[in-house]
C-alpha cells in the first residue's frame, strides 16, 4: 500500500529543488499561460442577452447547457456526466409567490399590515399551491444556533411547532466586544455556517416551525435589502423524498426597523435583547404577536442539469481534482431604470466559468495528467447551492478519493493585482500551495477583509467541504485586491460599487471596457495549483480545528 504523502512535504521538497522567480504582477508573466481575451470572449457569449439570465428550468438553461457542452466537446474533453453523457440530472421544484403582498401581524391589541417587498421579503421552497398561516405566534430565537461542540444552544426546550421563528443574522459573536464571554467562540467577525440564513431556515424546519424570518441588517448579512429582493418571490429546491424533513412553509427576511417596532410593542428594547442573545443564558422570547399570511403559490417540477466534463488521468484515474463554477444567474426580472429586465450574471458567474473553460483548454492541450481532472458547471447556486449539493449528496465521483475542489466565482474585471484574496483562512494546507504559486506571479496572499460575509459558506465548493474534500475558493468579493493601478483603495471601491449596485442585478453585464488581466492572474493561479496536484501524489489535509477535518480522517483508508 502506498503511503499518503503530506502536501507540505511535497511543497518543501519542491521548494528545495527550485527557486521561485520573482515576477512583476503588472506584466503578462503573472497571468501566463491564461489568455485574458479568451476569458472575455467566453464571458460575452455566456452572459449574452439571448441566454435570458440563465435561470434554471427556463429556455435560458437549455441554451446555456447546450453552449457549455459544445465548448467542452470542442476542447477535446470527455463527457463526465450520467450514463456517458455531459450532464447530471438535478430534479427541482420552482415556486413563485406574489412579489407584492400584504401580511397581518396582531400585536398587543393592534393589527399591523406589513407589505412585501418594503417591510419583508418571503418565499417558499415547499411543493404546495398555497401558503396559509393563521395567527402563528412569533418567537424570537436569537441567532438560532444549536452547536453542542461550542457549548451553545439558543433554543432550550422551546416548542416551535406551528410558530414563526425570528432570527438574528450572522453568529452570536459577530458584534461581541472583547470582554464578552462569547467573543471568538464562533470565529469572531468571520462567519461560520451557523451564521448563514440557509442554516437558520433548516434548523427552524428541524424544530417544526411553520415559518422563519431573519432580521436583515446589512453589515451582518453582507449585502443590502436590494440583494435580498433579487429573486422576486421565487423559490427553488431539489425534489425531496417522502421521508425527508420538509422545509418551513414560509421563509424570508424582515427589515430591521420593522423588527425593532415589533420588539417595542412587546415592551422590549431590540438592542438590549440582541445583547442578551450573545450570552449563554439566552432563551427564546415570545413576542406576544401573531403572524398571518394567505398567498397563492405556483409550483412545478422540472429537471435542471449540471454540466460535467473530464480528462481521465494516465496513472491514477480514480483520484480526481475538480474545477468548478456555476452557470445559473437570476434570469428575467423587473425592469430597471433603463428598462433592462435581464440579469445576465456576467461576473457572477459567467466569468468564473470562462476561467474553468480556459483551464480545460490548457490541460487538454498539454501532457495528460496523472490524476483525472473534472470540470463542472453547476445549476442552482443562486438558489442555495442546489446543483453542487445534489452532486455531493448523489455523487458520480466519491468525495473520499477527491483530491481537491477549486471553485471560481465572481472574479474582478479591473486589472492586474499585487495580491489574491484568501477566502476561509486557516482551513487547509492548500493555502500553502496557494501562497507559493501566487509568489511565482509576484503576488502575495491577503486574508478576506470581510469574513463576516461568510463567503466560504456561500459558494459551490461548500457541499464538497462538508463531505471532507479540501477546497479553495477564488473570489473577488472578499475585500478589494491591491490593484497595480490604484492600489487597495481602487480594489475596495470596485467591490463596494459592484456589491451595492450590480450584484444579482441587471447591470452585471459583460463590457468591452473590462480589464481581465487580474481575472487571468486568478485563473492562472488556479491552473498552477491544479497542475501541481495533478502530477503529484500529494493529498491536501484539513488543519487542526477545521470543522471538516474529522470527516476526511474517517475516509483516510480509501486514499491508500
Amino acid at each position: 500500500m502506498r503511503k499518503l504523502i503530506p502536501l507540505l512535504l511535497v511543497l518543501a521538497l519542491a521548494a528545495c529543488a527550485t527557486v521561485v522567480p520573482r515576477t512583476d504582477p503588472g506584466t503578462p508573466a503573472s497571468w501566463t499561460p491564461v489568455d485574458p481575451q479568451h476569458l472575455s470572449d467566453w464571458t460575452r457569449e455566456l452572459a449574452a442577452d439571448d441566454m435570458q439570465g440563465r435561470a434554471p428550468g427556463t429556455e435560458g438553461e437549455t441554451r446555456a447547457v447546450a453552449w457549455l457542452t459544445e465548448q467542452f466537446r470542442a476542447l477535446g474533453l470527455e463527457p463526465g456526466g450520467e450514463n456517458g453523457g455531459w450532464t447530471q440530472r438535478v430534479p427541482m421544484i420552482r415556486t413563485q409567490v406574489p412579489a407584492q403582498a400584504s401580511f397581518t401581524v396582531a400585536s398587543h391589541g393592534q393589527s399591523l399590515s406589513l407589505q412585501s417587498p418594503r417591510d419583508l421579503y418571503v418565499s417558499t421552497v415547499r411543493e404546495t399551491d398555497r401558503v396559509r398561516i393563521q395567527n402563528a405566534p412569533l418567537v424570537f430565537v436569537g441567532y438560532g444556533v444549536n452547536a453542542p461542540e461550542r457549548q451553545w444552544d439558543d433554543f432550550g426546550d422551546v416548542d416551535l411547532h406551528g410558530k414563526i421563528a425570528v432570527f438574528l443574522v450572522n453568529d452570536p459573536d459577530f458584534e461581541a466586544g472583547p470582554s464578552e464571554p462569547v467573543a471568538g467562540r464562533f470565529g469572531g467577525r468571520a462567519m461560520t455556517y451557523y451564521g448563514r440564513w440557509t442554516y437558520k431556515f433548516e434548523e427552524a424546519a428541524r424544530r417544526g416551525a411553520i415559518g422563519a424570518l431573519v432580521i436583515h441588517e446589512s453589515e451582518g448579512a453582507g449585502y443590502g435589502w436590494n440583494t435580498v429582493q433579487a429573486p422576486t418571490g421565487e423559490g427553488y429546491n431539489v425534489v425531496l423524498g417522502p421521508n425527508a424533513t420538509q422545509p418551513v412553509l414560509l421563509q424570508g427576511w424582515i427589515q430591521r426597523d420593522v423588527a425593532v417596532d415589533l420588539f417595542r410593542r412587546a415592551g422590549l428594547d431590540f438592542d438590549a435583547v440582541k445583547r442578551q442573545a450573545r450570552s449563554g443564558s439566552f432563551r427564546p422570547v415570545d413576542l406576544g404577536a401573531t403572524f398571518s399570511a394567505d398567498l397563492p403559490v405556483t409550483s412545478h417540477r422540472f429537471d435542471s442539469h449540471n454540466v460535467i466534463a473530464k480528462l481521465t488521468g494516465s496513472r491514477h484515474a480514480d483520484e480526481r481534482i475538480m474545477f468548478s463554477g456555476h452557470w445559473d444567474a437570476y434570469g428575467i426580472g423587473p425592469p430597471d431604470a433603463r428598462g433592462d429586465t435581464i440579469r445576465n450574471g456576467a461576473h457572477d458567474d459567467a466569468l468564473g466559468l470562462a476561467g474553468v473553460l480556459e483551464m480545460a483548454r490548457l490541460f487538454a492541450a498539454g501532457p495528460r495528467p496523472d490524476r483525472t481532472l473534472l470540470f463542472a458547471a453547476w445549476t442552482g447556486e443562486e438558489r442555495g447551492l442546489l446543483g453542487s449539493e445534489y452532486e455531493a449528496a448523489n455523487p458520480l465521483y466519491p468525495a473520499e478519493t477527491m483530491v481537491a475542489n477549486i471553485t471560481l466565482d465572481t472574479l474582478q474585471s479591473v486589472g492586474p493585482a499585487r495580491d489574491v484574496i484568501l477566502i476561509g483562512q486557516g482551513q487547509s494546507d492548500l493555502e500553502e500551495l496557494m501562497t507559493r504559486m501566487a509568489a511565482s506571479q509576484g503576488r502575495t496572499v491577503t486574508p478576506d477583509a470581510q469574513p463576516q460575509r461568510g463567503l466560504f459558506y456561500r459558494a459551490d465548493h461548500f457541499p464538497f467541504a462538508k463531505r471532507g474534500v479540501p477546497v479553495l475558493l477564488l473570489m473577488a468579493l472578499g475585500g478589494g485586491v491591491d490593484l497595480v493601478n490604484g492600489g487597495r483603495e481602487a480594489g475596495d471601491r470596485w467591490v463596494t460599487e459592484f456589491t451595492a449596485h450590480c450584484y444579482h442585478q441587471t447591470c452585471d453585464e459583460w463590457s468591452p471596457s473590462w480589464d481581465l488581466r487580474g481575472a487571468a492572474q486568478d485563473v492562472s493561479l488556479a491552473y498552477r495549483i491544479g497542475r501541481t496536484l495533478a502530477f503529484s501524489r500529494a493529498w491536501p489535509q484539513w488543519r487542526e480545528g477545521s470543522e471538516f477535518r474529522a470527516v476526511r480522517e474517517r475516509s483516510a483508508a480509501q486514499r491508500h
